[in-house]
């Protein structure tokens, strides 16, 4: 009876060694397929063009775009506009002061000249040649009067620049809180629901809004600030050389004419 339990035992320990070297043999099973959401995603990003871009963000993108082409025509005009050979051109302004200096010119002349020239600063030099002979204090409030006239043409459509800064930004985040709006609603909706990626979808779209009002006031805050000291720069040169006109042409400037050029005559034949 010993005998056979022992035989009994080997066997049974056979079976098994036997049973797990054939597991042992077996080919590893193969990994498991990835999803076909995870394959598509591998795939290349996809793009959009801009027409298609600007069709998502809604209405609000027809006031954007509008502010942007103004934007464009009105920089185009203010840079060919405040050009300082036009606005103080310097052949004119040099030739002009030179005349006056020798007394090669008289209050008709002057006033001629100017009206031929046309520029901001030959109307200010016409306005003080008009008033040729007063006193000092008279020909300065002319160039005042008139420089203030000047100076609204040089300012002219700078507040569009600043009003196109502020006013796009407001309509992209308008714009965006109505696409928040509509992606919530959507995800309200029972066929949306245990979808995010419709949400994400959704917030994506309404930011383009945003995007397109901040890409379009950062320049034209930029333009008003750049012209804004460009004209500021203008005004100064131009009243700096309204103050030469005063001192060639006032009463007190005449007067003391006779005594320079004698003065002048007397230190040239003593050389």
């Amino acid at each position: 009876m010993n005998a056979n339990r022992i035989w009994k035992a080997l066997l049974s320990g056979l079976v098994l060694c036997v049973g797990s070297v054939a597991l042992a043999q077996e080919p590893a099973a193969a990994p498991p397929a990835k999803p076909a959401a995870v394959v598509e995603k591998q795939g290349p990003i996809p793009t959009k063009n801009l027409l298609q871009v600007l069709k998502d963000g809604g209405i609000l993108m027809i006031p954007i775009c509008g502010c942007s082409v103004l934007l464009f025509i009105f920089v185009f005009e203010r840079a060919i506009s405040l050009r300082r050979s036009r606005v103080i051109p310097r052949p004119f302004v040099r030739r002009f002061l030179e005349q006056l200096r020798e007394g090669q010119i008289d209050r008709e002349t002057a006033i001629l000249l100017c009206e031929e020239n046309r520029s901001p600063v030959a109307e200010v030099f016409g306005a003080a040649a008009k008033k040729w002979g007063r006193s000092s204090v008279e020909v300065e409030q002319a160039i005042i009067d008139t420089g203030e006239r000047v100076t609204n043409g040089l300012r002219a459509y700078l507040r569009l620049f600043n009003g196109i800064s502020t006013i796009t930004p407001l309509l992209g985040l308008l714009g965006t809180v109505f696409g928040m709006i509509e992606a919530f609603n959507m995800i309200a909706t029972a066929s949306a629901m245990g979808k995010p990626e419709l949400l994400a979808e959704g917030i994506s779209v309404a930011l383009i809004t945003t995007a397109a009002g901040l890409c379009v006031a950062i320049p034209a805050l930029s333009a008003y600030l750049f012209f804004v000291s460009r004209v500021d720069r203008l005004i100064i040169e131009i009243d700096s050389l309204g103050q030469e006109v005063v001192e060639l042409i006032s009463a007190e400037a005449l007067q003391n004419e006779p005594t320079e050029r004698g003065s002048r005559k007397r230190r040239e034949k003593a050389a």
